[in-house]
């Protein structure tokens, strides 16, 4: 018999990462696991309510579990990355990153620009890029599988849109994906 009460399944730049929670409110236990690895287990908590805290992939992204009691046996299990709810967390990602899915020579990639910092990141790896300026704004330069890679970033010219940032391979446009 298994304890699973929740599975979630997170965006970082580093790559998806799926956390489960077991909780047996009958004996105390407690397991996280991310990406099938066990993180943490606890055996006999006496205290069936509180936070198990622990962190989420290459970039060591904290997280935490909060165990609520609802009424009675029913529980209710919410994440925090960073601090921050899951719903909260992936909208404030939303404004910070732009994703990009190909396929290259039939292998996919997921390709991560973190706008405050200008790092890519490639299926997990953190590249190395090299940036220029560029009349109409800045590109960054960046190599997967042999192949060219370019993310230019222009001024929209509106106030609210605020700078674009375009994937382009092998003089190929690549289209945005939606996390």
């Amino acid at each position: 018999m298994t304890d699973l009460v929740a599975v979630w399944e997170v965006a970082l730049s580093d790559g998806v990462h799926k956390i489960e929670f077991e909780h047996g409110t009958t004996s105390g236990k407690r397991v996280v696991y991310v990406d099938g690895k066990e993180e943490i287990r606890r055996e006999w908590m006496f205290k069936l309510v509180g936070k198990e805290t622990f962190t989420v992939g290459a970039t060591k992204t904290k997280a935490a579990i909060n165990i609520d009691a609802v009424s009675g046996f029913a529980y209710e299990y919410t994440l925090e990355i960073n601090g921050k709810s899951l719903k909260q967390y992936i909208e404030n990602r939303l404004k910070t990153t732009n994703t990009w899915i190909l396929s290259l020579g039939g292998t996919d990639y997921r390709i991560v620009l973190e706008k405050d910092t200008m790092d890519v990141w490639c299926n997990g790896q953190k590249m190395e890029t090299a940036g220029e300026f560029v009349e109409d704004g800045t590109e960054t330069h960046f190599t997967v599988a042999d192949h060219s890679c370019c993310i230019k970033a222009v001024s929209s010219g509106k106030r609210k849109e605020g700078i674009i940032h375009t994937l382009i391979v092998d003089n190929r446009e690549i289209p945005e994906a939606v996390e």
